[in-house]
């Protein structure tokens, strides 16, 4: 994350505008009723430290970092100094009528740099001072008592407003980092599925088929797989770093070479378009992606015109196609009891862009997919669907038991 967003931010830069403004007030009133001071140099006086301290204090009251709780100590005291000068460079009949204070409405300004960064609390404790200060002053005449509650009721307000600011800018940040953990744990078990499990599960078949010490290899291959679906189902295996790019691992690689590579029976399947693009900038054609697919069992079907989408959107949806071919390649088997046939048809839409990828196999048993998905396979969940997800797409499944099954892909266009 670049830049640390504040929720509580605007509220000091209103504070920052309120101590500036509020100065210049004192400094008119001041220049307003100059021959009615007893001593008007001393009142001048200090209202230039007041306008040379506000001036001065610009930054420190710009963010919570700079504010700091001595600054806000010093800050109070200028506040309090001016109330308790007042009586001595302005004549009591100005007091007793209500007049204004040295800082006047300034002083609104040091209590409420205690509400923002420190909360209520603070907030009433500095109101309290201020309070004090002014009774001790003007008395408990109308005026006075109004002020001091306006202060302390607005100061302890934006206090609580702050503190209920910050908790929540604490929980977004929290949910934004779970999000990306569950979004890097679901990409790490896209990876996985695509790749290390498919292998076991085909050395699981071909030890079983071939027997002698195959077999135990094959039964070794069967129990690691069922251990690394329940880790991968469970979110525990996600949590170990891997690098982006790396979509087929090694042991992929040896499965293939080994004569059984993923996607046999259909050209072009895997992992490889998915996260290659993910960093990628720019537009890129689907058609090509998509027709690699093709091959004798798979027929493709595009537009005669580009269909452009993001780099990380293009790879992601051909990923998303080849996991669905793989499990029409594992799963289904045509009217012949031959591999099925599959289908892909490239639609470009004004405002997204649709695959649809269909097979003439023997269709999906109703809650097949989620059972499948609650005993940690998750080709459907992971692969397609959770691909799609992080795209801003839908994936939608449409099967008739005996009449094929047809997988709808759809990613919006940004």
């Amino acid at each position: 994350m670049t830049a640390r967003m504040s929720v509580e931010q605007p509220l000091w830069s209103a504070l920052t505008g309120y101590r500036v403004l509020t100065a210049g007030y004192a400094l008119a009133l001041y220049a307003y009723a100059y021959d009615e001071y007893t001593h008007p140099l001393g009142a001048g006086a200090y209202l230039a430290l007041l306008a040379l301290w506000t001036l001065a204090t610009v930054r420190r009251v710009s963010s919570a970092e700079r504010c700091t709780l001595p600054f806000l100590v010093a800050d109070l005291s200028v506040a309090l100094t001016g109330i308790l000068l007042t009586p001595v460079v302005d004549t009591a009949e100005r007091i007793e009528a209500g007049g204004p204070t040295l800082p006047t409405i300034w002083t609104a300004g040091a209590v409420l740099g205690f509400a923002i960064r420190n909360g209520w609390r603070w907030a009433a404790g500095a109101s309290v001072l201020v309070g004090a200060a002014n009774v001790t002053v003007g008395g408990l005449a109308e005026d006075t008592v109004h002020n001091v509650l306006l202060v302390c009721i607005a100061s302890i307000a934006i206090g609580y407003v702050a503190e209920v600011a910050r908790a929540s800018e604490r929980t977004l940040a929290r949910a934004l980092r779970i999000e990306a953990a569950t979004r890097e744990r679901e990409r790490l078990a896209r990876d996985i599925h695509d790749s290390v499990l498919q292998v076991l599960a085909m050395v699981q078949r071909r030890g079983a088929a071939v027997g002698g010490e195959a077999a135990e290899l094959g039964r070794m291959a069967g129990e690691q797989e069922a251990a690394l679906r329940s880790l991968v189902s469970s979110g525990v295996a996600p949590g170990i770093p891997a690098p982006r790019g790396a979509a087929v691992p090694a042991a992929a690689a040896a499965g293939a070479s080994a004569g059984a590579p993923r996607g046999a029976a259909f050209p072009g399947t895997g992992t490889g378009g998915d996260d290659a693009g993910a960093d990628g900038a720019g537009a890129r054609d689907v058609r090509p992606l998509l027709a690699a697919f093709s091959g004798p069992r798979v027929s493709f079907a595009e537009p005669g015109a580009p269909v452009p989408l993001p780099a990380a959107a293009a790879g992601g949806l051909a990923a998303a196609v080849g996991a669905a071919l793989d499990n029409v390649r594992a799963h289904a088997r045509g009217p012949s009891g031959e591999e099925a046939r599959a289908w892909i048809l490239l639609e470009d839409e004004p405002d997204a862009v649709v695959v649809t990828v269909r097979d003439d196999g023997p269709g999906i048993p109703p809650g097949r997919l989620a059972a499948a998905e609650a005993e940690g396979r998750l080709g459907v969940a992971l692969s397609i669907r959770g691909r799609l997800r992080e795209l801003g797409g839908s994936a939608e499944w449409v099967s008739v038991p005996g009449q094929g099954t047809e997988v709808e892909l759809r990613v919006p266009r940004r």
